[in-house]
């Protein structure tokens, strides 16, 4: 038995879809609404009566945790307006419901968040998406929240799919998030390091680059992040640094990420693409086929899986050619199309090899 608890706002656009996707699985559907001026509550109520209000006070956490006290059922799914359950992952839901050991507290799912032009998710991460309910676990943080868990946790091969909301809510939404930071801040309101991570992101997605880098300095310089903030952390200060056209540090910034862990398919990508942007394609080679060869674990947190398949195989072939490495040009341009078979840069690839090929 499956309550749905959601928090929404003017979520016209995609609240039907939502529900739609999920309803059907849930014995319950909670909507609390932080003060929507459209026809959400309209669209809600084909689904359910269980709507409240709730007054909006710059608190993810504590609509969430507001929302979760009026579940009844003894699972809780928690879901945003804008994400979707495909037909598919909705028929695993169906499954786990039959099958879930009731010793399990958390099932964590997918979360796809982000997708190429073929529609294939090109990066994920997981979330604890399907919580027992009188273990009453809570919500933390008022942006960027985070639920607190622990017991018997189960990783599903459900995905949870973002449908990508429209510009003007995103920078509406991205707005309120920076505000919300700032006021904080402003306040002398201690910051935690996950704060410190998710304030910085923002300021990084605002264009701020200069604050942004001080911003993940100061999370790194408190060496208690979760291992894939701090070396998302890494990455993002190297993409400030690359805005910023300090290439030094860029690479620095890099390389830091290897403090943390092995080296991981994004950062071995992007150090190779400075050594080709150089004309080192050996050095290059050595970090695109370091990328390739990475053994990664399946659920080790964000996941963009373009930097271990299709990508790396493409820049390696363009460093082949150019050190006269006909053959493996070939072979690499082969490898990516297994991925993309349909790339317009692949397929010309293809044509420009059989032309050479027939001189």
């Amino acid at each position: 038995m499956i309550s749905l608890c959601m928090i929404v706002r003017d979520e016209e656009e995609v609240l039907e879809q939502c529900l739609n996707s999920v309803a059907y699985l849930c014995e319950e559907i909670v909507i609390i609404d932080t003060g929507s001026v459209d026809r959400t509550k309209e669209i809600a109520r084909k689904f359910t009566d269980k709507i409240y209000d709730f007054e909006w006070i710059d608190d993810f956490s504590a609509a969430r945790n507001f929302a979760f006290q009026q579940a009844t059922k003894e699972y809780i799914l928690w879901m945003d307006a804008d994400d979707v359950l495909l037909k598919s992952d909705g028929e695993k839901l169906a499954r786990l419901k039959e099958s879930l050991d009731p010793s399990v507290d958390v099932v964590s799912m997918l979360y796809h968040v982000a997708f190429d032009e073929y529609g294939n998710p090109s990066f994920s991460f997981r979330r604890n998406r399907l919580v027992k309910r009188v273990r009453d676990f809570k919500w933390v943080g008022p942006v960027h929240e985070v639920l607190l868990i622990s017991g018997n946790i189960l990783a599903s091969d459900i995905s949870v799919t973002h449908r990508k909301a429209d510009k003007k809510k995103k920078n509406q939404s991205k707005g309120r998030n920076l505000r919300i930071y700032e006021k904080r801040r402003e306040a002398g309101e201690e910051f935690t390091p996950r704060d410190l991570f998710y304030f910085a992101n923002e300021l990084k997605d605002h264009g701020h680059f200069e604050k942004a880098l001080q911003q993940y300095t100061e999370f790194l310089t408190t060496e208690k992040g979760w291992v894939e903030d701090i070396i998302r952390a890494c990455l993002y200060k190297a993409d400030c640094y690359r805005v910023l056209k300090r290439p030094k540090e860029e690479m620095a910034a890099l390389v830091s990420t290897m403090n943390y862990d092995i080296p991981r398919p994004e950062a071995a990508c992007r150090i190779g693409d400075i050594y080709k942007e150089k004309g080192l394609f050996q050095k290059a080679i050595f970090w695109y086929k370091t990328a390739v060869d990475i053994e990664t674990e399946a659920d080790m947190g964000f996941t963009n899986k373009s930097f271990s398949t299709w990508y790396p195989h493409l820049q390696l072939c363009v460093c082949y050619w150019k050190t006269g490495d006909v053959q493996a040009a070939i072979d690499q341009n082969l490898l990516a199309k297994q991925y993309r078979p349909k790339d317009p840069v692949i397929m010309n690839n293809e044509s420009f090899f059989k032309e050479h090929r027939a001189k």
